[in-house]
């Protein structure tokens, strides 16, 4: 799995690589949340799982990404461990993580996960999903 970000123009974006549509997935969701903070000294002390339905894969990495975020807000937490599941259009979602504390750096304010530049799909033997996020 491979996470990043680029920039164009004013704009974030996150891209998640990996061999399966739901590693990239992770993928993406750990980069949006490297941008927020070093998630490699997040504790994975928490748990936090969702479900959503939906058919569109490029509508449901937006929406996975948002739920995170939303969940992040709502409890102030950091979350720094992904997993995705999918069976047909119903999703499962996993992460894992920490309520902020001193010690942790705060990074950039991701406000969301929009529609600009979204995409994904297969390249040849691995999966590609990015979006720009919104700062």
């Amino acid at each position: 799995m491979r996470t990043g970000y680029f920039e164009h123009d004013a704009d974030i974006g996150v891209i998640g690589q990996g061999s399966s549509l739901e590693e990239s997935f992770e993928a993406a969701a750990r980069a949006m949340f490297a941008i927020i903070t070093h998630i490699e000294v997040i504790q994975p002390h928490i748990t936090v799982t969702f479900e959503f339905d939906e058919s569109d894969p490029e509508l449901a990495l937006v929406i996975w990404l948002n739920q995170i975020l939303g969940k992040a807000r709502e409890l102030g937490m950091v979350f720094g461990h992904f997993r995705i599941t999918r069976q047909g259009n119903h999703w499962h979602g996993t992460v894992l993580g920490e309520k902020w504390r001193e010690g942790l750096e705060r990074g950039v304010e991701v406000k969301g996960a929009t529609l600009t530049m979204l995409s994904v799909k297969q390249i040849n033997t691995h999966w590609e999903s990015r979006c720009v996020v919104d700062v």
